[in-house]
C-alpha cells in the first residue's frame, strides 16, 4: 500500500490541556492540527490500548466524517491512566471515572499512612491514516506527592512527580511536562514514525 503523507491531523478530544500539549510537539511537523469533536464510548476494558482501539473503530463505524476518506487526513485518539503500585495499579483504566468521583483529594486519602507511593502514568495513542491504524505508547514513572502542588495542567498533574524531577506536572510549563510525561513519550514515538515516512 502506497503511503500518502498526511497534511492535516485531527485530534479527537475536548480537553484543551491535552490538545495544547500535543499540538506543541507537532509544530515541527509542519502540518495542520485540528481539535475535533469526535465523542466515542470509553469502554471499561482491561487495558488502555483496548480503549483506544475500540474508540477508533467505533468512530469509523458510527461517526465517519467525509475527511476520513481523504488520505491526506488522519486522526488521533488517546487514553491515559495513572497506575499506583501500592493500590494494586488502581485507578488504572478507570482513572477518568475515579478523578471525577473522588479527585486528587480522594487519591491522597487512600494513600494516607502508606510509605510506598510509586506510580506510573501511561498513555495509549491510536493514529488512523491511509486506512490503517498505528499504535503508540508512553510511560512516565514517578511517585504520588503528599499533597497537591501546582496550578498548571489538569487531572492528576498536581499529585504526580516524575522520576528525575522534584516537582509535579502541575508545577511545570508545557514544554517541561512534555519532556517527562507519558503523553510526551507517546507523541515522541508518533513523531518518529511520521518522519520515518518521509
Amino acid at each position: 500500500m502506497v503511503c500518502i503523507m498526511i497534511t492535516t491531523l485531527h485530534i479527537a478530544t475536548s480537553n484543551e490541556g491535552k490538545f495544547s500539549e500535543m499540538i506543541r510537539m507537532m509544530i515541527p511537523l509542519g502540518i495542520e492540527v485540528i481539535k475535533e469533536n469526535l465523542p466515542y464510548p470509553e469502554i471499561q476494558a482491561k487495558t488502555l490500548r483496548r480503549v483506544v482501539e475500540y474508540g477508533s473503530e467505533w468512530i469509523l463505524d458510527n461517526d465517519r466524517r467525509p475527511w476520513m476518506d481523504n488520505p491526506e487526513h488522519g486522526f488521533i485518539i488517546d487514553d491515559s491512566g495513572i497506575f499506583i503500585k501500592s493500590l494494586k495499579d488502581f485507578p488504572g483504566v478507570y482513572s477518568k471515572f475515579v478523578f471525577y468521583s473522588i479527585g486528587n483529594p480522594g487519591i491522597l486519602r487512600l494513600l494516607e499512612d502508606i510509605d510506598r507511593r510509586e506510580a506510573e502514568f501511561k498513555t495509549s495513542l491510536m493514529l488512523f491514516m491511509n486506512g490503517q491504524f498505528h499504535y503508540f505508547e508512553g510511560i512516565s514513572k514517578g511517585i504520588i506527592s503528599g499533597e497537591e502542588q501546582g496550578t498548571n495542567g489538569f487531572g492528576y498533574d498536581p499529585i504526580f512527580i516524575p522520576d528525575g524531577s522534584d516537582r509535579t506536572f502541575a508545577e511545570m510549563d508545557t514544554d517541561e511536562k512534555n519532556h517527562y510525561s507519558h503523553r510526551g513519550a507517546a507523541m515522541t514515538e508518533f513523531i518518529s514514525f511520521f518522519w520515518s515516512l518521509k
